[in-house]
């Protein structure tokens, strides 16, 4: 599969954005998927994760951002979203979507698919 992304930004610390991810390829409803992120100098993160539609588990989030980013998922439309609300400077990375069709995992390392990343950048 290929991971498109998109949506990215400039905004102001307590604004929205709401990042996309394209799929193509391959059917999104055999993967499951998330959201990361990497700051200069800083490793690549988990930032939100979905697992498969037909699991009965569902989403999940690092607790910095809990309560202010939804990830989502659209099988139909194969893509993957990440509203991202009250955004703060520390937020501020290249945003990257992953997916795979085995595992599901906090670990970027269990990732084989990878988008090519997009910036977001907060400023307060």
């Amino acid at each position: 599969v290929q991971l498109q992304a998109s949506g990215g930004g400039s905004v102001q610390a307590g604004r929205s954005l709401n990042l996309t991810c394209v799929a193509s390829g391959d059917a999104l409803s055999r993967y499951a998927a998330a959201w990361f992120r990497q700051a200069p100098g800083k490793e690549r993160e988990f930032v939100a994760g979905i697992w498969w539609s037909s699991s009965p588990s569902s989403d999940d989030y690092a607790n910095s951002v809990k309560g202010r980013f939804t990830i989502s998922r659209d099988d139909a439309k194969s893509a993957i979203y990440l509203q991202m609300n009250n955004l703060k400077p520390e937020d501020s990375a290249v945003y990257y979507c992953a997916a795979d069709a085995q595992y599901y995992s906090t670990d970027r390392n269990r990732y084989r698919n990878w988008g090519q990343g997009t910036q977001v950048t907060v400023s307060s």
